[in-house]
């Protein structure tokens, strides 16, 4: 349990990285009903002038926020969530046959203790997301209930 009396504005929470693959996107797909085909369909997301498949917004956000809500040990702890996004997340085609070419691409995700509100017991934890060397996440927030 986090003690909130102990903890810093700038204090790292932890960092976490996660893999995300085209088969992951095709099963967001079906799970969100969101079947855009820049998600799957590498053509098609050429001729709209992205460099690839892109991963799904909430799908990178949602993986993000894990972070946070493992940290807290509490998912309904986090009362608020937002983020701008900035950079797609793209997601290359596996060059091989073998089940070690699928890796994917890697998001990484270091949070940091932005803000804390002694009245209400809360902390703003800021995220810092990258994937492929860019920032595709940007003023990316939660708020913790302590």
């Amino acid at each position: 349990m986090i003690n909130f009396d102990t903890l810093e504005k700038g204090q790292v929470i932890g960092t976490h990285t996660v893999t995300v693959n085209r088969a992951d996107l095709v099963r967001y797909a079906g799970a969100s009903g969101d079947f855009n085909p820049i998600h799957w369909n590498e053509r098609f997301a050429k001729e709209v002038e992205l460099p690839s498949v892109i991963a799904h917004g909430m799908f990178t956000m949602g993986s993000v926020i894990d972070l946070v809500s493992t940290w807290v040990g509490n998912p309904a702890a986090v009362i608020d969530y937002q983020t701008r996004f900035t950079k797609p997340v793209v997601v290359e085609d596996p060059e091989g046959t073998n089940p070690s070419d699928f890796e994917g691409t890697t998001i990484e995700v270091e949070g940091k203790i932005g803000a804390l509100d002694a009245e209400a017991r809360t902390a703003r934890v800021d995220l810092a997301v990258s994937a492929n060397g860019a920032k595709v996440l940007l003023k990316c927030q939660a708020v913790v209930q302590l």
